[in-house]
């Protein structure tokens, strides 16, 4: 399919992307993705003597099936039709002598991807393989027990401070997505290793001789420079472990979190319950970890149950 070039684009679409700067303060990467789309879209209405101005929701519906045919990904097509709706929405709005042809034009839905839980025993492989006594076996067995035993994301665990941890009732103060506080319990498995990790010969041990912040002071978990473990630095802990015991290709932070909502449903846990745990603002969000634990449980039948196979 042919293009436009994206520095000369139709006086609609600048229009419109300056207007998703000025008035809904877009990221970069977000104007970047939507120039890109937009200018195939021009480029495609070019090579039918069309414009942007003039398109009809037959010209979408065309547009939709062509890139469609061209074996794109759901995803990659479902965000190409909402740049494309989102710009005559726009030109609609500032002319209302402009019908607008995408309003009954809706993007192709796209299947919720089923996160990658591991199982309990390979959880279990990865727990125990943290042996040892040093500071930094202590701080990391420390952060993925947190990670799997609560759920919660590693831009969380790395911004705890000793403040929101209360080792006498078992609970964690965490600051989620929109500085949104939620209280999370901790396990035993979670809450021993936490301990170990503050207990002499353990954080004390990174900690150095003068702080240079004081949240770096505040920090529960420290790099080995003495400053607070960062969310690249979480996440390279979670790989180096997960590829001493062969989970290098699997694990990440996300999918310790993704096994914590998923071995919980399998145990018989309340979605709602989960939803409160993990943060999510809509229960449909959690709803995506009931389809794994019914797949899972498919699975198992079918492995199993003498009759399942006929």
């Amino acid at each position: 399919m042919g293009g436009v070039d994206a520095a000369l684009l139709p006086i609609e679409v600048e229009e419109f992307l300056v207007h998703l700067v000025a008035e809904r303060g877009r990221a970069a990467s977000t104007l970047v993705a939507y120039r890109r789309d937009l200018a195939r879209y021009a480029g495609w209405l070019a090579e039918r003597d069309e414009v942007v101005a003039s398109a009809s929701e037959d010209d979408l519906v065309d547009y939709l099936r062509s890139l469609q045919a061209q074996g794109r990904a759901p995803a990659s097509v479902k965000r190409s039709m909402v740049a494309v709706r989102g710009l005559h929405r726009f030109l609609a709005a500032e002319d209302p002598t402009i019908l607008d042809p995408a309003s009954a034009v809706r993007p192709p839905p796209v299947a919720a991807g089923l996160p990658k839980a591991l199982t309990e025993d390979e959880v279990e492989r990865l727990l125990d393989s943290l042996v040892g006594d040093e500071p930094v076996i202590r701080r990391d067995r420390a952060l993925l027990e947190l990670l799997y035993g609560t759920g919660i994301r590693i831009s969380e665990a790395v911004a705890v401070s000793l403040g929101d941890l209360d080792l006498v009732e078992l609970l964690l103060r965490v600051t989620g997505k929109g500085d949104k506080e939620r209280i999370v319990p901790l396990g035993s498995m979670a809450s021993d290793a936490l301990v170990a990790w503050l207990e002499p010969g353990g954080r004390e041990r990174l900690a150095p001789a003068q702080w240079r912040r004081r949240g770096d002071a505040e920090a529960l978990f420290l790099n080995q420079r003495g400053g607070r473990l960062s969310r690249q630095g979480g996440w390279l802990v979670v790989k180096q472990h997960a590829k001493r015991v062969g989970l290098d290709d699997r694990l990440s932070p996300h999918v310790l979190r993704h096994s914590c909502a998923t071995h919980m449903l399998d145990h018989g846990a309340d979605i709602r319950a989960v939803q409160e745990l993990l943060g999510h603002a809509s229960i449909s969000t959690t709803q995506v970890y009931t389809k794994v634990s019914d797949e899972r449980l498919v699975e198992a039948y079918r492995a199993a149950h003498p009759r399942a196979i006929a």
